[in-house]
Parts: C-alpha cells; sequence; structure tokens
C-alpha cells in the first residue's frame, strides 16, 4: 500500500489520501496512478477482502514529477460504474501544484 493516511472518504463516490515521500527512496510518476487506483479501490469496495484490478488508464497527464519530502494529496472519485467496473477520476497534489490527472477505470470483485 502506498497511501499513508486516508483523509476523507464517502464511500462509493470520492476519497482523499495522503502519502508522504521520504529521502530514502525514488518515486517514479506512474507510481501516482497506482496511488489512485488504490484509494480508487478502498472507494468502491463493497465488502472487506473484495479483489481488485486496475482495467484500464484512459488518460493520464503528468504535470511534474513528486520530491522527497513532498507531502502527497491523492484524491479519487467515481464517475459512473458499470456492473463490477468504475470509471475513476483522479488528481495528485503537492501543496498547491497538481502533479497528476487520470482517468481509469477499476474492476472489483469478481467479473
Amino acid at each position: 500500500m502506498l497511501l499513508d493516511r486516508i483523509i476523507a472518504l464517502e464511500q462509493g463516490i470520492r476519497g482523499v489520501a495522503r502519502t508522504a515521500l521520504t529521502a530514502n527512496h525514488g518515486f517514479p510518476q506512474i507510481l501516482m496512478i497506482e496511488c489512485v487506483a488504490q484509494l480508487a479501490g478502498i472507494v468502491v469496495a463493497q465488502e472487506e477482502d473484495e479483489g481488485g484490478f486496475l482495467a484500464s488508464v484512459d488518460h493520464a497527464e503528468f504535470s511534474g514529477p513528486p520530491v522527497a519530502g513532498d507531502l502527497l494529496t491523492v484524491s479519487a472519485g467515481v464517475i459512473k460504474s458499470f456492473g463490477h467496473l468504475f470509471m475513476i477520476e483522479g488528481n495528485v497534489f503537492s501543496g498547491a501544484d497538481q502533479l497528476l490527472t487520470v482517468r481509469l477505470t477499476l474492476g472489483v470483485g469478481k467479473l
């Protein structure tokens, strides 16, 4: 799990989390998409231990890389759902700087 703390959660609708980057490890930009996907899984999961998978990254726009010492704020919200698939829109910020906007599809449970 890449997320350190869930700070807001509206089950089935949206969530906000934080993760702190330390100087001990690098943080490739692609991991910001993973942070959004993990948070989205928490938002849409209906049962404990319900599995999920990242079905597709429909659009991702990176505005800059995260750096050691950043406190990232990750948000994920459900745009629409169809069966066990959820279209998610997410963002990652470092302070006021937006580092990522992403739209992805997440599968949850058994298909």
